[in-house]
């Protein structure tokens, strides 16, 4: 009976855990589209918002690992929870640096606005949108133990690269035509590389979900690769 509610208690602390994790994944994806909608607004306000509630997502971080730390030296998890517990350590430090980005678009906004240019004339909306949509399949997939969601956010990485260089080999375009443009260029290429390196956290969180169920460390394959390595080991 004692081991049985010991057993329902630990449950409950991992649940806990998995839902610390998803509030931290969704705090970090509003603050991303706080901070691209202020870039194109113009809107001071909310960037300075997203720059001041980064110490938030800071904060979740500190006490997710202080509780995956409690957990493991009170329950000494093996097999599935301990991967569990170490792959929450992982994928809230890539959560983390999701916040960082949104934190460094929200700055470079305020820098742009500054400017005496006109409207931002480069298209990052959509990029944006896939890199997210990759960070929510991510973490439903971390959420649910669904590995055909993880698989679909990594199979999008290579989107959000595609579109990275397409606006690299714009913005350079337009830096040559008209040098005057080049210090406002120069942030929208930062910006459009920490949008594209949202898409590689979110690959990050993926990886650790198949490591989580599987016990495979598929960190560095291709999404071919991912999907090939879960089909034989599914045989």
């Amino acid at each position: 009976m004692n081991d049985h509610h010991t057993s329902k208690n630990f449950d409950l602390e991992l649940e806990s855990l998995r839902t610390r994790v998803l509030q931290m994944g969704g705090m970090a994806e509003q603050q991303v589209h706080k901070a691209v909608n202020g870039l194109y607004s113009g809107n001071k306000q909310l960037l300075e918002e997203v720059i001041r509630d980064d110490d938030l997502i800071n904060q979740m971080e500190v006490d997710i690992d202080a509780l995956c730390n409690q957990i493991i030296a009170k329950r000494q998890p093996t097999a599935i929870d301990l991967r569990m517990i170490v792959s929450v350590l992982k994928a809230i430090s890539d959560i983390e640096r999701v916040g960082d980005k949104a934190r460094k678009i929200a700055r470079l906004g305020i820098s742009i606005s500054s400017q005496s240019s006109g409207p931002l004339n480069v298209e990052l909306n959509h990029m944006t949108d896939t890199a997210l949509k990759m960070l929510r399949l991510a973490l439903d997939g971390f959420a649910r133990l669904d590995l055909a969601l993880v698989t679909e956010a990594v199979r999008l990485d290579e989107q959000v690269n595609s579109e990275y260089r397409g606006i690299a080999r714009q913005l350079i375009t337009y830096m040559m035509e008209d040098p005057r443009t080049i210090t406002r260029s120069l942030d929208i290429l930062t910006i459009a590389k920490a949008i594209e390196r949202i898409g590689d956290h979110a690959t990050n969180i993926a990886e650790y979900v198949v490591y989580m169920v599987k016990g495979l460390n598929v960190r560095h394959a291709t999404a071919e690769e991912v999907e090939a390595q879960l089909r034989e080991d599914n045989s």
